[in-house]
């Protein structure tokens, strides 16, 4: 780094500290290894405390710094808890990545229940809307922080087969937007970002299957789907002061899915 540089101390990220739910493995891993790299000190946060502490103890192998704290989102008195066991550790909550999601039904809309909807809906929107406003007077208080949501292309424009999961990351885009538009005084950004087709285990359902990963391959204009490396430079973006003018904003990453036919 020239010592007169002027743009990229803007994604220093050092004394600040970031959950991440959904991330020991993953898009959720790769935006908290992405944070860590620039100085974060991350909080690994996902249902099993063996698969965070895992994570986690890679990280400081890697000379970054990193807990794990498990939490089933889903579940209101387990986000408490993680928010308490993060300001217990670090006394402070900078960034919030609202990563984890479920999408138990890979159907037609008619194959899903008032159960599966009441799932999608529970972690998909409710537990990132409960999370926030449980770092939302922690950052208040400190004088701001960036919140960043993780919703989809699905929310976007639907394809077949995602019915729910796309009507619950849509909703997720318009909370992005009211708590950007609410909390601007407090100086907390709110943004989402909208992955396409990411080769994780959770779009195995997806790129498991050659015909499906073939037929939308050659509709984008990338030709193939995105590493979860390559949704983290994002999130490094609206995390830190180089991003200090983006809110309210819906970002996607998606090898051109929202331009192809």
């Amino acid at each position: 780094m020239s010592k007169n540089s002027r743009i990229a101390p803007l994604f220093d990220l050092k004394g600040k500290v970031a959950i991440i739910t959904g991330a020991s493995k993953g898009i959720g891993e790769a935006m908290a290894r992405g944070l860590a790299e620039f100085g974060a000190k991350v909080v690994i946060s996902s249902r099993k405390q063996d698969a965070v502490d895992a994570v986690a103890a890679t990280f400081r192998e890697d000379g970054l710094e990193a807990i794990g704290i498990a939490c089933h989102v889903g579940k209101p008195e387990q986000l408490q808890h993680l928010v308490e066991k993060t300001m217990e550790t670090y006394g402070r909550i900078d960034i919030l990545i609202n990563n984890a999601a479920v999408n138990p039904v890979f159907g037609a809309i008619t194959m899903s229940n008032s159960d599966v909807f009441d799932k999608i809906m529970g972690v998909n929107v409710k537990s990132p809307f409960l999370l926030s406003n449980l770092v939302h007077p922690i950052m208040e208080k400190q004088g701001g922080g960036s919140i960043i949501h993780i919703s989809s292309v699905e929310g976007l424009k639907p394809s077949f087969g995602l019915g729910l999961y796309s009507v619950s990351k849509a909703a997720l885009i318009m909370l992005t937007q009211n708590q950007a538009k609410e909390w601007g005084t407090d100086k907390i950004r709110v943004n989402a970002i909208c992955p396409g087709l990411v080769k994780t285990k959770f779009s195995a359902a997806i790129w498991s299957n050659d015909t499906i990963l073939k037929q939308i391959q050659h509709q984008l204009p990338a030709g193939r789907m995105a590493s979860p490396e390559e949704m983290a430079g994002l999130a490094v973006l609206l995390a830190s002061d180089a991003g200090a003018y983006c809110t309210g904003g819906v970002y996607t990453a998606d090898g051109g899915h929202m331009v192809a036919s």
